[in-house]
């Protein structure tokens, strides 16, 4: 059994496709797997998939129900010890990303790191998960899925991600597994990709639908009352570390 399991989505982006691939087949740590689903594009994603063939070991191309009915179907193929999902656009930050993530034998259930933010206009920044994954950080926030080493048998054990949430499945899931579940986590402080944020998640015209779909993922958790207290210390707590940075002190 391989350590990893890359699964990447994709549609009509062949161009991100070729720099997700690229970024993981040039990594020095090679005990992995990468998975590819396709939705069935129609621009040159399949060329780029069959220049990379030798590198895959799995390729499933048709239409789904989603990003996330895809990234089931790369579950279901996946054999690795733990799953990333890397979708086409993100790429790995550097060729040591996976070597600094598993060079040290850990067994936490959800390995994570930090993630570069790519605007696409030459603007980039950092972005720094938390040691300690919260109610009011995932009140205000996620984990983000490009930084995040599954592991597989949580989808065993809890579920593959609830198509009812059409953008938020992934929020859905690790909301349930960190908090109702406690399941154990590491936060690994490599810089593990690079997000692009062209992607579904960062559309503006998404922006109601998620709010609406991560409110629901909440209330099956967790009373209104202390959804809303959580929320409260996340504005304070925000609204302070902008004040901080004007003044140069963060």
């Amino acid at each position: 059994m391989k350590r990893l399991s890359v699964i990447t989505v994709n549609l009509n982006n062949a161009r991100g496709l070729r720099k997700t691939l690229q970024s993981v087949i040039t990594q020095s740590w090679s005990d992995r797997e990468i998975i590819v689903i396709d939705g069935g594009s129609s621009d040159e994603s399949l060329a780029v998939i069959e220049e990379f063939r030798s590198h895959l070991s799995f390729v499933h191309s048709g239409k789904d129900a989603g990003v996330y009915d895809a990234q089931n179907k790369g579950i279901a193929l996946a054999s690795g010890e733990y799953c990333l999902f890397l979708n086409s656009g993100d790429y790995l930050a550097s060729p040591d990303v996976l070597s600094a993530v598993f060079s040290r034998r850990r067994d936490e259930d959800i390995l994570y790191g930090n993630m570069i933010i790519d605007y696409g206009n030459g603007k980039t920044r950092l972005g720094r998960m938390p040691r300690r994954i919260t109610l009011e950080q995932m009140i205000g926030d996620t984990l983000w899925h490009p930084v995040s080493f599954i592991r597989r048998t949580l989808f065993e054990k809890y579920g593959k991600y609830d198509l009812s949430f059409r953008v938020v499945a992934d929020y859905h899931f690790f909301l349930r597994v960190l908090l109702v579940e406690q399941v154990s986590y590491y936060h690994t402080g490599v810089t593990v990709s690079v997000f692009d944020t062209s992607g579904m998640s960062s559309q503006g015209k998404y922006r109601a639908q998620q709010l609406e779909e991560r409110r629901r993922a909440q209330e099956l958790y967790f009373k209104p009352e202390v959804i809303d207290r959580a929320l409260h210390r996340y504005r304070r707590k925000f609204l302070l570390n902008r004040v901080l940075r004007r003044i140069g002190l963060n």
